[in-house]
């Protein structure tokens, strides 16, 4: 047989052949077998290369990009104001009362937004000046405390352990159930990726790991994907549910995923997956899974107790082996406080980082930062012993029906609608009949600060216990609807500014070429003006 297909050829001939074929047969099963399809990958390479290669094109980008940079940079100073920038130290301390001049003049610079009135989605969850108050003094009294030193700082710490058990609770974990807090909703989830991922690898051997998850999971897992090197195996939602396909997740499911990720809710929709078949999934094929509750795990553990009960979605359901929920958004908490959440210590280990062999000494860190503020903890405990078990069911109340009211509401309105079912709070809008972008438009030359999701086009609101206050409801459906009639006899062309952009962006295929807007954007928030020495000393003078 060998002669017969080979001929004459020699044994190193044979081989090299051999290789040859099976290395090509590897390549082109690679190149076919991805997850976006070969149109639109010669799409994005064609424009790629136009961009690199074809002056014109590369001049006109050139441009696009300067003049995206500068209207950036216009619209942060245009927020600014006439108020300059400090570059340089004084040369003397300056006083008090002076520092909190300059504070008030700086927090109060809002861009034009009225979050105190309700006018912006999600943000700002609470305004109450008593808990301020409240949050000051204790944030005063803890300040300089830091949980890295349990020593010396053993109340604190204590703090910490508490704030994270009165959560497994809510979350119906048992004895077994564990966690840590952290800096917010990126930070637990970057963890829980960072888990599974070492877990996998030593307890599986798995050294290409995967996460199967939803295309509306938070955008914090693309994140943890790049700093740890994790490959994304993107899940598409049911067609007008706007929640997971367990059919296509299980399709994506492979030796080497080492979680599935389900959300309650999802930010863009704010509808939530379905768990319960997450769990069974990950039963099935023994893969932890993880629930991302950020946005809405301090409205979801309440809302039995509310009156709007939801199907299971926490320890209760057995694949479920961590939790990740945001203290800082409907618990009401100061800004730079969350938890993470596990079913055991034994995935909480690999959470930790060790190192054992420093000069230092043996190194334990349970989050990313190893210095962290006590003062926060200490804020985040004491604003949950502010509000109670009650004080929470009671705002879970008035936000649900609150976002209820304002969703029948938005659905009587023909010309948009909504997508899928939101559970808790996060309401998204689209239309068939008009670019919904002119109405975010609109909306926002009202005053309005909506957020802008694509693909496809949409706006959302996510409301909270400030748009439970009198007449804000009814102001929003008022404004929507004179958008809408509005938008209906506008041109498409005239869309401007951000929306204008952000319409654009998405007709572009390359999407390197819109990380690169983005990263004009982000540039943007540093930028400084120079001043002379004078200029700021007639800012304090002043």
């Amino acid at each position: 047989m060998i002669n017969n297909a080979f001929g004459d050829r020699e044994p190193w001939q044979i081989a090299a052949v051999t290789c040859t074929a099976t290395l090509s047969t590897i390549w082109l099963w690679n190149f076919l077998c991805q997850d976006e399809t070969l149109y639109k990958r010669g799409k994005k390479q064609l424009f790629k290369l136009a961009r690199r290669y074809v002056p014109s094109i590369r001049k006109k980008v050139q441009e696009q990009c300067i003049s995206i940079t500068q209207s950036f940079e216009k619209e942060f100073i245009g927020r600014i104001g006439e108020v300059p920038f400090l570059v340089q130290l004084p040369d003397t301390g300056l006083s008090d009362e002076l520092i909190m001049d300059v504070i008030k003049t700086h927090v109060e610079m809002n861009g034009g937004f009225n979050w105190k009135a309700g006018l912006v989605s999600g943000t700002v969850y609470r305004v109450d000046d008593n808990l301020s108050q409240l949050m000051g003094k204790v944030y005063t009294a803890a300040s300089y405390t830091n949980p890295l030193h349990p020593d010396v700082f053993t109340g604190i710490c204590k703090l910490e352990g508490e704030v994270v058990r009165i959560a497994c609770r809510l979350f119906h974990g048992d004895e077994e159930t564990c966690g840590t807090m952290t800096t917010g909703g990126t930070e637990s989830i970057l963890l829980a990726c960072k888990t599974y991922r070492d877990y996998a690898r030593e307890v599986k051997g798995i050294k290409k790991p995967e996460i199967v998850m939803p295309v509306t999971a938070h955008a914090a897992f693309e994140k943890a994907a790049q700093f740890l090197n994790i490959k994304m195996r993107i899940v598409p939602v049911n067609e007008h549910s706007f929640t997971v396909s367990i059919k296509a997740m299980k399709s994506m499911i492979t030796r080497n995923t080492i979680m599935l990720v389900g959300s309650a809710p999802n930010f863009p929709y704010g509808t939530m997956d379905n768990i319960e078949a997450i769990s069974e999934l990950g039963v099935k094929y023994n893969i932890p899974v993880h629930v991302d509750a950020c946005l809405g795990g301090f409205l979801i553990c309440f809302m039995a107790e509310s009156g709007y009960p939801l199907p299971p979605f926490d320890f209760r359901l057995p694949g479920v082996t961590s939790i990740s929920a945001d203290t800082h958004k409907y618990g009401y908490a100061p800004k730079g406080s969350s938890l993470i959440l596990y079913r055991n210590k034994n995935y909480r280990h690999y959470q930790y980082t060790i190192s054992t062999d420093w000069p230092g000494g043996i190194y334990g860190s349970p989050t990313i930062n190893g210095s962290r503020s006590g003062g926060v903890i200490a804020a985040c405990w004491a604003t949950l012993m502010h509000f109670g078990h009650n004080g929470y069911v009671e705002s879970t109340k008035k936000i649900l029906q609150t976002a209820k009211y304002v969703e029948k509401r938005l659905r009587e309105i023909d010309e948009i609608f909504i997508f899928g079912t939101p559970v808790t709070s996060v309401i998204a809008i689209g239309s068939n009949v008009f670019h919904i972008y002119r109405l975010a438009e609109f909306l926002r030359n009202e005053g309005w600060n909506l957020n802008t999701l694509q693909f496809p086009c949409s706006i959302h609101i996510c409301l909270t216990h400030v748009h439970t206050k009198p007449g804000v409801a009814e102001k929003l459906l008022k404004d929507v609807k004179a958008g809408v009639l509005k938008s209906m006899h506008q041109e498409q062309d005239q869309i401007k500014g951000e929306y204008a952009i952000y319409g654009m962006s998405q007709t572009i295929p390359d999407r390197s070429l819109v990380g690169d807007f983005t990263k004009f954007y982000l540039d943007s928030m540093y930028y400084t003006r120079e001043h002379s020495m004078s200029c700021w000393k007639e800012y304090f003078t002043d």
